[in-house]
Parts: C-alpha cells; sequence; structure tokens
C-alpha cells in the first residue's frame, strides 16, 4: 500500500527545521528565516499527471462544498491530512479568466487574460489562503490547543477574509489596521463579520510589528502572509489558471506586490505543476508595485544584491502600500526561478490602466491597475515580447474602491490625469434636450 499524502513546516532558507503543520511556529529558530510548507512530492508522482487533471475537473464540477471548493477540489496538494470535517469553506477559489482582446491588440499581445481572484466570498484573493490557515487553526483547536483568536495586520482585504472565515468556523478574530488608511468599504467587511477592529495611528508596517509581538506567546494565531499556512492555498491560483488554459501556461504571469505572499505563492504553485508533470514548462513571472511602496523594485534595480525596507508612501494601491514586506526573500528567490522582474507604476499609470480594463468589461482595483499598467510598460520596454501570451492577476473586486472609481471619472484624484473619464451627463428633463445629446454621444448605424 502507499504511504499517505503528507505536508509539514520547513525552514525555507534551507535549515534542517522542521515541524508538523499544527505547530504555532512562523520562523525557524536557527536563522529567523520564513517557513514553508513541504510536501512529499515522491508521493504526488505516484498519481499520473492525467489522473490529477481528471480528478480536479471533476470536483470542480461538483455542485457541493468542499469538492466545489477551488482549494479544497485540490487538497491533496494543500493540506492532504486535514479533517473534511475542519475544512472552512465560503466556496473560494474558481474565479473567473476574462480575456482583455482589445489591450492585446493594443500591446501587439497574442492573448492577456485577467485571472479574477476578486470574484470570491469576500472579494480578494485572500479568501484562498484564509480558508487554509482558519481550517488548520479549527483543526488545532479540536485537538486541544489553547488558541483564543487568529489575529493579522492588514491594509484591508486580510481583514475581510480573516473575519468572514473565523466567523464561519465560530472562531474569535481581531484585525489591526492603519487609521483612515484603508477604504470605507474594506473597514466594514470586519466589523460586519464580527471581528475585534483595532485602528492604530501607524501605518500597515507600525500594525505588522504590534501584531507580530502580541502574537509572540502563541495564545493568538498569526493570520499574516508570514505564516505559510496562506501561502499554500495562495499557490493555488497557478493550478487554477493552467486548469483554464488546458494545461497550456502562458508565456507570462503579471502580479502586483505589496507583502509579497502572492509573489512567492504562485512561483510554489508553478512549481509543483511542474514536478507532477500537469505542465511541461513555466512562465517567466513579474511583480509589479505601485512607485510609492516600491522596495522590491528597488532591489530589482540593484540585482537584488541589497534587500532594503523604505518608508511607503500613500497610494491609491492602499493594499500594497507596504515599505518592509515580510516574504521579500521568498519572492526574490521565485523571480530568480522563474525568470522574473519587477516593475513600478506611478499613481496616474495605475488609474488609467484601470480604467482601460474597465472598459472591457473588468471593474479593476487600482492594484490590479499596478500590474497593468506594468504590463504596458514592459512591453514597450521589450522586456515581454510582441505575440506573447499574458495572464495578470487581479488581486480585488473594484467594488471595495468606490472612491477610486468615483474620483477617477470626476478627475479628482490627486497625481492624476484621467484619460478616460466618463462622468454623468446632467441634464433638463426634456426630450428634445436628451435626443440631442444621443445624437451627439452615439455613433449612427
Amino acid at each position: 500500500m502507499s504511504a499517505p499524502l503528507h505536508a509539514e513546516l520547513r525552514c525555507a532558507q534551507g535549515c534542517e527545521f522542521s515541524a508538523p503543520w499544527t505547530e504555532v511556529v512562523y520562523r525557524c529558530p536557527t536563522c529567523g528565516g520564513l517557513l514553508e510548507v513541504v510536501h512529499d512530492v515522491h508521493a504526488l508522482q505516484r498519481t499520473s499527471a492525467e489522473e490529477w487533471r481528471r480528478r480536479f475537473a471533476q470536483r470542480r464540477a461538483s455542485a457541493r462544498l468542499p469538492q466545489a471548493s477551488g482549494v479544497w477540489g485540490k487538497k491533496e496538494w494543500v493540506l492532504p491530512e486535514l479533517p473534511d470535517a475542519d475544512v472552512v469553506s465560503l466556496a473560494e477559489g474558481n474565479n473567473p479568466l476574462l480575456p482583455l482582446p482589445r489591450l492585446a491588440n493594443d500591446l501587439g499581445l497574442d492573448a492577456v487574460e485577467l485571472k479574477q481572484c476578486g470574484v470570491s466570498a469576500t472579494g480578494s484573493f485572500k479568501d484562498l489562503g484564509m480558508t487554509v490557515l482558519v481550517s488548520a487553526v479549527k483543526h488545532m483547536r479540536a485537538r486541544g490547543q489553547r488558541i483564543r483568536a487568529v489575529a493579522c495586520a492588514s491594509t484591508g482585504d486580510t481583514s475581510a477574509a480573516l473575519a468572514a472565515y473565523c466567523a464561519a468556523a465560530g472562531i474569535p478574530s481581531v484585525v489591526f489596521l492603519p487609521r483612515d488608511k484603508v477604504s470605507l468599504s474594506q473597514l466594514v467587511q470586519p466589523i460586519a463579520n464580527g471581528a475585534l477592529v483595532l485602528s492604530l495611528d501607524t501605518d500597515f508596517d507600525g500594525c505588522m510589528r504590534i501584531v507580530q509581538e502580541v502574537t509572540q506567546d502563541g495564545s493568538l494565531y498569526l493570520a499574516n502572509s508570514m505564516n505559510s499556512l496562506r501561502i499554500e492555498g495562495q499557490k493555488i491560483v497557478s493550478v487554477e489558471l493552467c486548469e483554464q488554459l488546458a494545461w497550456e501556461p502562458p508565456d507570462w504571469v503579471v502580479i502586483p506586490g505589496g507583502n509579497l505572499g502572492n509573489a512567492s505563492a504562485l512561483g510554489r504553485g508553478f512549481e509543483l505543476l511542474l514536478a507532477t508533470g500537469l505542465i511541461s514548462r513555466p512562465p517567466c513571472i513579474a511583480v509589479a508595485q505601485a512607485q510609492k511602496a516600491n522596495p522590491l523594485y528597488r532591489a530589482f534595480q540593484r540585482g537584488f544584491r541589497d534587500l532594503q525596507p523604505v518608508k511607503a508612501e500613500r497610494t491609491l494601491a492602499s493594499a500594497i502600500q507596504i515599505g518592509d514586506p515580510v516574504s521579500i526573500h521568498r519572492a526574490v528567490r521565485v523571480l530568480k526561478a522563474f525568470g522574473g522582474v519587477v516593475e513600478e507604476a506611478s499613481e496616474s499609470e495605475l488609474a488609467n490602466a484601470a480604467a482601460r480594463a474597465d472598459r472591457e468589461g473588468a471593474f479593476a482595483c487600482p492594484h490590479t491597475g499596478v500590474a497593468l499598467a506594468a504590463l504596458e510598460k514592459l512591453v514597450a520596454k521589450g522586456t515581454i515580447q510582441k505575440g506573447s501570451r499574458v495572464a495578470v492577476i487581479s488581486t480585488a473586486h473594484g467594488l471595495k474602491f468606490p472612491d477610486f472609481k468615483v474620483g477617477y471619472h470626476r478627475s479628482t484624484l490627486a497625481e492624476v490625469q484621467s484619460r478616460m473619464p466618463n462622468p454623468p451627463l446632467e441634464l433638463p428633463a426634456r426630450v428634445e434636450e436628451v435626443r440631442a445629446a444621443l445624437d451627439d454621444r452615439l455613433p449612427r448605424p
């Protein structure tokens, strides 16, 4: 009989430290580096690539959770030993892939596909990782481990996902938010789901320092992306993307980067796809950062020789307004392994790029705008060659950022020259003037 599938925590820097994934530990006690969930790849390889594809397709067609979840339908690749009774799912994953043919044509690309991770329970890709983390905590508590709540620092999306999944699991949650630096839509999500919300007079990096301090005794479980269980769910973006493209990966994947756990997760997903034979070649990865919060971009310009934090400035892309990303070393490793690059986008560039995608049916958040603007710049530089097939990861739904959308179309956003504003046309309620406006604005057949 084949040995059961197994996963455990190990030091991402190569130390000999390992621990079960049920242990409350986030860093290697030897080197202080972050941990990662390591799978028994040889055991996974005993199942053929064709069989994995068949299983995944069958589960994707299921109408019932947890198999219908985009994450738990691939449970063997996430936490194979977790009992189904402890799975906490809000039907995350299976996010749509939206083609942007006009943008592709304008850029001279064969295809641009927008992976809409914001079409999800709480409106962001954070759901993919939080379902794994909260399910693991539910299992730990069922085993008798004394975890009184789950806590995170957040710029908005992480707190929303944590609060929703903890509410579903019946587990208390605590979120630390930087005061006046998240949108009202993002602030109300954890409040509505019953989280204890602490609004601190600092930025995200300050919140992150405090949450690491208060979780040191293990009674509060840390839910930020330095926790490797989060990465396990988020890596499924890579698997879903390839599945939607008939197991033929794109030439490039462009992803916004803030705390950089998402970039690390993307690479880990592709590594597992290659190891199990579900894809035959890797894509290249580009990480996109806001110009006002760009430590990885600056490090890339120096050949990754010096990874220094920066003081993040206020940016429309508030969820990636992070100057000291905890996963920067993991992201650098992934970029080196996948022929990766880093690009930045100004406030005006990201806002106009989001507006262009909206004209093709998207409703792009500012962070997705950063990735789309980076795509345009990388094509213009020749880094992404004409004729390439590109996937862009949209990390959140635009509905979470109404002020960004309204401000763009009113041309009131600071540092943004709106090139495609579309404010409502205010008219008297008279048929003659309405007809005149229609004749003026609409083309004749």
